[in-house]
Formats: C-alpha cells, structure tokens, sequence
C-alpha cells in the first residue's frame, strides 16, 4: 500500500516536472515581440519627444512589469486593473512620501515601499514592480524629484498605458493567448484588431 502511494507520488512528480519544462516556442516568441515593442515604444516616446530629459520614461519598474504583461499574461498581477492602479497607487504614494520625508532617505524609501504595497492591497491593484515605482520617486534622479506628482502622469501613467495597449495587440494576435484573463473581452479584442483576417 504504501509502496504503491510512493510510485504513484513518484509518477506524478515526473509529470509536473516534464509538463512545468516544457518549452513552448510560439508563446517565448510572442513574448519577446510584446516586451520588446512595449519598451521599444517607451524608449521611442523619450528619445522623440523628450531628448532633453535622461531616461525619464525608461523607468526600471517597466522592465519588471513586461515581465509580466508579456510573459506570464494568465497573472492576477498582470491584469489591466493591476498593471495601471498599482503603478499609479505606488507613483503617487512614493512622490507624498517624498514631499513629507525628503531629507531621510531611509525612512522615505521604507515608507514608500510598504505603504505602496498596503494601498495596493487595500485597493486590489497588487503589481509588484509598483514597489519600485514608489521607491523610484523617492531615490531617483533629480529629473525625477523635479516633477513631483506630475511623475504619476507622465513617465508612470503614460507608460503603462503604452505598454498596455502593446500588450493587448501582441497578447492576443494567437487563439492561444488570452489577455487580459477575461477570455471573452481578449476574443473581442482579437477581432476588432484583425478583421480583415
């Protein structure tokens, strides 16, 4: 009895692990294309419209969530509502916190990341690269400081809605890709995108 349950266990642990290295090309291809489209276009806006400004748009947390919008799309994290909401919750909690607490770099760091977090939570936007978001407005360049709450706009918002939207036509240019979860509003996407396929 239980050597039966042991190959039994056994045998479902090399199914997990086979089915979990499984390596699906098209899906690897697709993200690539998305991430690099998505940043590509944020990199595009700061280098055309922006030039004078170093790498304001090229935020780092960008980069965490193209990991996400593109590469694990069936997220919770990765969804509209929490792409969007978290990097706007953390953007403005990190520049308040820096306008409160601008001389201890510390504390203002700690409170943005953790307030960030808990606003998220509370405001069911949880996106992780939101953190950094809030921590960029309190330890990034002076260009960013600069700003104030107009960093929530523009790089944070402006961004976000671009990588979204890239996210919306790469993500669902395959029946096997679904973005966002909603299967139903991704098929309505994919149709209204390419209608004359």
């Amino acid at each position: 009895m239980l050597k039966q349950k042991i190959k039994r266990s056994v045998r479902v642990s090399r199914y997990v692990i086979y089915r979990e290295t499984l390596v699906d090309y098209k899906e690897k291809f697709w993200s690539f294309i998305g991430a690099f489209f998505g940043i590509g276009l944020v990199a595009v806006t700061q280098s055309s419209f922006l030039p004078e400004v170093e790498s304001l748009f090229l935020i780092g947390s960008f980069g965490a969530s193209s990991v996400l919008i593109y590469g694990e799309i069936q997220s919770p994290l990765a969804q509209p509502r929490n792409l969007i909401g978290g990097h706007i919750v953390s953007a403005f909690i990190g520049v308040t916190i820096f306008k409160l607490v601008p001389d201890v770099l510390w504390l203002a760091a700690s409170l943005a990341v953790a307030l960030s977090i808990v606003a998220m939570q509370y405001t069911k936007t949880l996106h992780p690269p939101g953190g950094a978001t809030g921590l960029i407005a309190v330890i990034g360049g002076e260009n960013i400081k600069e700003l104030g709450y107009w960093y929530v706009v523009a790089p944070v918002l402006t961004g976000t809605l671009i990588l979204l939207i890239v996210a919306l036509v790469f993500n669902n240019v395959t029946s096997n890709r679904h973005y966002p979860v909603n299967k139903k509003f991704a098929r309505t996407i994919r149709q209204r995108l390419f209608k004359a396929s």
